[in-house]
């Protein structure tokens, strides 16, 4: 039950108060996330302990090492002294489910039926939060959901398309191979005891991702790129990725670093429209000129990131879509904006585009991103 008294001194202070006590305990408290604090704490009950501590929880731990000592200091801070003095939030209810569970569940001290239902609570509490959240625009995400959503992005593991080899290989299924059904009648002595049977090997099917960074495409960009850093850590020697604005730049070397984190400062650097303007037919006439008739897109599956804003020509942009077209084996055009209520292909770019594409899919979401790599996978 929330106390009575009415706490002294200004609250704000002790909430900042509050977080340099994390802080000191190891968490990496920026000062974004005390002003995500505050201002979460400034649209619900601050005199509520309940909600108090899930405000913190969700903006101030950014790691699921984080949450036994936010426990702790949770528990030491807002708990009241003994003896009297200044009383604190107090609410003895026990906190709900979070709308976005850690990865992992905190510890916590009881009984052992206690500890399994508090387990199983936290499972069915976690995986209701990753299914909102898989189904959230990623430009309405806040920051403790944008960094969750980038531990959900690197558990992907997306399977790659491949195509038909002309070298052929041993089968169970497939034409008669004649050579090796001869040689092994004369290691039988003449017998044909066994037909042998060959077929097309299969090889990885060349993906390439252009990834549009303009201004009107920031708020989703970072978690593109680290999309893109993603399927391009699954098979480094079979994806390409660049970035559109009012120049091309590649960014496959950096995306092939193991961290993301580490590859996605290094992209950054690598790129000099970052948040510009958008020149998508100059910029893909750049692409089809240098990369794609020289192989990269030759037979490939190439996916276009863009709300297909063009200051450009629109009629450049669909000359070179469909050059690029005739060269790739699949084209995708990805738009946020496509997989919101009321969307209508009336950009300039996506008209041009259109009727190039092999498949137009909505690129805002978790969701939506893997229904892409089924998309991908199957081409």
């Amino acid at each position: 039950m929330t106390s009575t008294e009415t706490p002294t001194g200004d609250p704000i202070e002790g909430l900042v108060g509050f977080t340099v006590v994390l802080r000191a305990a190891g968490l990496a408290v920026t000062t974004d996330r005390v002003a995500a604090f505050l201002t979460a704490l400034d649209t619900l009950d601050v005199t509520s302990r309940t909600q108090t501590y899930w405000a913190g929880r969700l903006t101030l731990c950014s790691d699921p090492d984080d949450l036994p000592r936010y426990d702790r200091a949770f528990e030491d801070w807002f708990t009241p002294p003994r003896g009297g003095g200044r009383t604190r939030i107090v609410d003895e209810r026990t906190p709900p489910p979070p709308k976005l569970a850690a990865l992992t569940p905190s510890t916590q001290e009881g009984s052992d039926d206690d500890d399994d239902a508090g387990e199983t609570s936290q499972v069915f509490a976690r995986a209701s939060g990753e299914e909102v959240l898989r189904n959230r625009d990623l430009a309405e995400l806040t920051p403790a959901e944008r960094e969750h959503l980038r531990r959900l992005l690197a558990l992907l593991r997306p399977e790659l398309p491949t195509r038909r080899s002309r070298r052929l290989r041993p089968a169970r299924h497939g034409p008669p191979d004649p050579g090796r059904t001869l040689r092994g009648a004369l290691r039988d002595h003449g017998e044909l005891r066994r037909l042998h049977r060959r077929d097309h090997s299969r090889r990885p099917r060349r993906v390439v991702l252009l990834v549009d960074v303009s201004g009107s495409m920031e708020p989703y960009a970072d978690a593109l790129l680290r999309f893109a850093h993603v399927v391009v850590r699954r098979s480094p020697g079979s994806v390409e990725a660049f970035t559109l604005g009012t120049r091309l730049t590649r960014i496959t070397r950096e995306l092939r670093m193991r961290d993301a984190d580490r590859a996605l400062a290094a992209a950054g650097k690598a790129i000099p429209d970052w948040s510009g303007g958008t020149r998508l037919g100059e910029v893909m006439r750049a692409f089809v000129d240098r990369w794609g008739q020289r192989g990269a897109a030759r037979r490939a599956v190439v996916v276009v990131f863009s709300d297909g804003w063009e200051r450009g020509e629109t009629d450049l942009l669909g000359v070179q879509m469909s050059r690029l077209h005739r060269l790739a084996h699949k084209l995708v055009w990805v738009n946020p904006h496509a997989g919101k209520q009321g969307y209508a292909p009336v950009q300039g770019g996506i008209v041009a585009a259109l009727p190039y594409l092999d498949d137009l899919l909505a690129g805002h979401s978790l969701a939506t991103l893997e229904e892409l790599l089924e998309v991908v996978r199957n081409a």
